[in-house]
């Protein structure tokens, strides 16, 4: 496995600046999100700040996967709006979804994560699930085409909030190559049954990227490491058996004021878990 940073973690950062931070301190990659502020897929511009980020990872030595997470790029008063299960203006999303396909494969990333979206009240989870199915399939020619790993997360509150939703999901679609998992391991903490390593083992097969964080049980905040309750050494035991060789990226996006200081330490915690996985049994 590779640590990574999440970009939505540096918004008080210009990218090019975050990226040379990222690397500075140590990190093997970046999760790099798409937003208006940061590599703005629909700027004018785009295709150049994209080649110009292309070469920047290169010289890092930056590995990279594409988050499409961006609170308000589509809607400045809609927090996470549309989505593809959205009442209206999927088509947007899915315009979203494929300027990322493009952007990742431009950029050398090999996954674009993405989520389901919140249920609008009155919407019906069947309703829901048709919509969703029906959008990713919409996606997955174009993924083929790009060599492109879409990764769906698990997301509290979401359609798909657990990770059998996402194996459902997957399920319905005939089990595509190109349609994997993004496994967060504050959400399985905060919100599955089973222990997050149990989680990892549960979807490795399907697991293209992870992020990580500490969480609470029942608590949607994404905290720093040793400020939750959950015990990463045997998480990150789990993915050292499986053999996964993805980024593991941090994802604390509401710590931009000090993010320098943030990674740092958040590197520095991943690295004695990681040691101290080496003693964690299984």
């Amino acid at each position: 496995m590779r640590f990574a940073y999440g970009t939505n973690g540096f918004t008080a950062h210009r990218l090019p600046d975050a990226l040379e931070i990222i690397a500075e301190l140590g990190y093997a990659g970046a999760s790099i999100t798409l937003d208006a502020h940061h590599l703005d897929p629909f700027a004018d511009d785009v295709a150049a700040r994209v080649a110009r980020t292309a070469q920047q990872l290169e010289r890092l030595g930056l590995g990279a996967v594409v988050e499409t997470g961006a609170p308000y790029l589509l809607d400045p008063r809609g927090k996470f709006e549309p989505s593809l299960v959205s009442d209206a203006g999927r088509d947007l999303r899915l315009d979203l979804l494929h300027r990322s396909i493009d952007i990742a494969g431009d950029l050398g990333a090999p996954v674009v994560h993405l989520w389901s979206g919140v249920l609008a009240p009155g919407t019906t989870p069947e309703v829901g699930w048709d919509r969703l199915v029906d959008g990713v399939a919409a996606l997955l020619p174009h993924a083929e085409r790009a060599g492109i790993v879409l990764a769906v997360e698990p997301e509290p509150s979401m359609l798909v909030s657990r990770l059998g939703d996402a194996l459902d999901l997957r399920s319905r679609l005939g089990e595509p190559e190109r349609l994997r998992v993004t496994l967060d391991v504050g959400h399985a903490r905060c919100n599955e049954d089973a222990a997050p390593d149990a989680c990892v083992r549960a979807c490795v097969d399907v697991l293209a990227h992870v992020q990580i964080e500490d969480m609470r049980r029942d608590v949607h905040a994404h905290l720093e490491f040793g400020e939750g309750d959950i015990d990463f050494p045997p998480v990150l035991a789990a993915l050292d058996e499986a053999g996964y060789d993805g980024l593991v990226s941090v994802e604390l996006g509401r710590q931009s004021d000090s993010a320098p200081e943030v990674a740092a330490r958040s590197l520095a915690a991943l690295h004695a878990y990681r040691t101290a996985s080496r003693g964690a049994v299984r």
